[in-house]
């Protein structure tokens, strides 16, 4: 192999001389045919030397080089592409991405979100967290919050019911008693609007059975309030004008040629509906000396129509005040609903109770 190599590489032969005489500098010539070729050809300083070891490492532009006939070669993988552009932004290729779907609530009726009819809560049906995050607190506004009890609980009244209790937390108490009446009140403003129920002067009762909260009292002291009328002269005159102009009315129906007769269905009225509150509270102008005022009562769903709140409102009669019991008239309701001026009404004994601001 190795003469074949040299002969590949042999120099064209030097030009004949005209004279025999060889100069100094000119290297010496051999007359041994192939290999005195060679032996010129070597001195000349013409070596190559070809290694065909590979190597570990490739650094500078042989390494651009080669990965780039490597990516010419081989296709680019999406995730390859998409680690160099992350690569240079600076992220971490290490962690995992996290998709979530998010949703533009832009006033639709229904999008993909329900609202329960009891517990006022939007959830999302087939998502397993929501469906088990609304059971939960559906559960909770329905029967009542999980109360196992403290080690100093301030009883103040025992009711009737098997196993109950009612405990009375100030805000001078600590702070894990006054963190689960925060966890009621959130239930209480559900139904009757946030921002107002509480404040630092108040006391609230919390209504305990069966190891769940169910009805809570919210009360504060009062000077003053006024006494509600049961119905003014202009409201009977307005109601008898109304009454007479309806009677008036033709009772038949005509649309051209065809009259139709109306047929008037007289139904009858309950005691219960003569009694109606509307809401709408009349008071007197003087004021009149209150003792305590009731800011707000609640009771759980599923509670309701037993005595609970009734059963508060004796505790508060009993306990607000050290000194005395509290007079039913010297009770005083706060802004009263329709269902808060059928319970003042009923407990108190005349549609005359007190109202303040």
């Amino acid at each position: 192999m190795q003469p074949k190599i040299n002969s590949f590489f042999k120099p064209p032969p030097p030009p004949p001389s005209s004279s025999p005489v060889q100069s100094s500098n000119s290297p010496p010539v051999l007359s041994d045919g192939e290999n005195d070729d060679l032996a010129i050809w070597e001195k000349t300083q013409h070596t190559f030397v070809n290694t065909y070891t590979r190597r570990s490492q490739i650094h500078g532009n042989d390494a651009e080089k080669e990965s780039s006939d490597k990516r010419l070669e081989k296709p680019i993988p999406e995730n390859e592409s998409s680690r160099e552009e992350s690569g240079l932004r600076g992220k971490n290729l290490g962690k995992k991405r996290s998709y979530a779907q998010f949703h533009l609530e832009l006033g639709q009726s229904d999008f993909l979100l329900r609202t329960c009819l009891i517990c006022g809560l939007k959830y999302s049906p087939g998502d397993e967290e929501d469906e088990k995050g609304h059971s939960k607190f559906h559960k909770n506004f329905t029967l009542g919050i999980k109360f196992k009890g403290w080690k100093n609980e301030r009883v103040v009244h025992i009711p009737e019911v098997e196993g109950s209790r009612i405990i009375m937390v100030s805000d001078a108490d600590p702070v894990t008693h006054r963190n689960k009446v925060r966890e009621v009140l959130n239930m209480m403003e559900i139904e009757l609007g946030e921002g107002w129920i509480y404040n630092k002067l108040c006391k609230v009762y919390l209504f305990v059975c069966s190891q769940r909260i169910v009805g809570c009292l919210v009360a504060e002291p009062i000077n003053e309030a006024f006494k509600v009328l049961p119905c003014s002269v202009g409201e009977r005159q307005a109601g008898a004008a109304a009454a007479k102009q309806t009677k008036s009315k033709s009772s038949k129906l005509q649309f051209g040629e065809l009259v139709l007769q109306r047929e008037v269905v007289k139904r009858g009225t309950s005691k219960k509906s003569s009694e109606n509150h509307t809401g709408a509270v009349l008071c007197e102008k003087e004021p009149v000396s209150a003792a305590c005022g009731i800011r707000a009562i609640w009771v759980t769903p599923s509670n309701r129509r037993i005595g609970i709140a009734t059963q508060l409102l004796e505790a508060v009669r009993k306990s607000f005040c050290m000194s005395f019991v509290i007079e039913k008239s010297q009770l005083a309701f706060s802004n009263p609903s329709a269902d808060g001026q059928a319970l003042a009404s009923n407990y108190i004994g005349t549609a005359s109770f007190l109202v303040y601001k």
